[in-house]
């Protein structure tokens, strides 16, 4: 098996990232993988003491599909966070510091106009991750799988509705669901598949027109009996993934 894409998502809602390859911890995530976001003014997040909450405490896609339409790109070398709207408009600054973010909040916040609840406010802080998991981990996605739900679907579903962080060919469709707990070599990396990954409404947003035009949860239900593509894995021993580099099933 081979890993033919990797992505990063350094803000949570926004634009993929690609990566020629990355460096992970044990019990860590991509490096700036959903290091940033948009906490709702109700959300109760500190981040004095930064703790998880679900997806719908911050800004996301599976509540606020026009968040789809706007362009990022973050800069770790500086911490400049650029972000585009589709009618030119946007904000760049740096996001790793206290007036950065509150001009990036601000952005975002006017952007989201009713979607917005209270004060919303952008964050980052080191160490912690706005993934929907409790826990840091690596998700992954059998291409196969994806062309078999698209086959027997009979239409594209674009591959950033699913926002996986790596991409790989050479398993058949759905082998990746008999992973679960047993680890994986992934480059220089070896990684336990924790769970499968359970799908929701942010799914339904085309990433190209940021509308919902199709439901994938109901599909899949509807297909297979069950809501998930790909899997969540953690890392177990560290170490450097590239595209192009093996993936194989090590067993428990």
């Amino acid at each position: 098996m081979r890993v033919e894409n990797l992505y990063r998502y350094p803000v949570k809602g926004l634009t993929a990232e690609a990566l020629e390859d990355a460096e992970v911890e044990p019990g860590g995530c991509i490096p700036w993988d959903r290091a940033f976001a948009l906490a709702q003014g109700d959300a109760g997040f500190d981040p004095a003491a930064p703790r998880w909450l679900q997806k719908l405490n911050f800004m996301c896609l599976a509540r606020s599909e026009k968040i789809a339409a706007l362009a990022s790109f973050f800069e770790p070398r500086d911490g400049t966070l650029t972000i585009r709207a589709p009618d030119g408009t946007g904000v760049s600054d740096n996001a790793l510091s206290e007036a950065g973010r509150g001009n990036i909040s601000a952005f975002l916040t006017a952007y989201l106009g009713e979607d917005a609840r209270g004060a919303p406010s952008f964050h980052h802080v080191p160490g912690h991750s706005f993934c929907d998991q409790r826990d840091k981990v690596v998700s992954l996605i059998n291409i196969a799988s994806l062309r078999d739900y698209e086959a027997k679907v009979g239409a594209r579903r674009h591959r950033r509705r699913f926002r996986a962080n790596v991409w790989f060919s050479g398993a058949a469709p759905w082998a990746e669901r008999d992973w679960v707990d047993q680890t994986i070599q992934l480059g220089g990396a070896v990684l336990r598949i924790a769970k499968g990954t359970v799908r929701c409404p942010a799914t339904q947003v085309n990433p190209e027109t940021a509308t919902r035009d199709a439901d994938p949860v109901a599909e899949l239900r509807g297909l297979y009996g069950h809501t998930e593509l790909g899997v969540h894995a953690t890392v177990i021993e560290g170490g450097r993934f590239a595209v192009g580099d093996s993936l194989e099933v090590l067993g428990v």
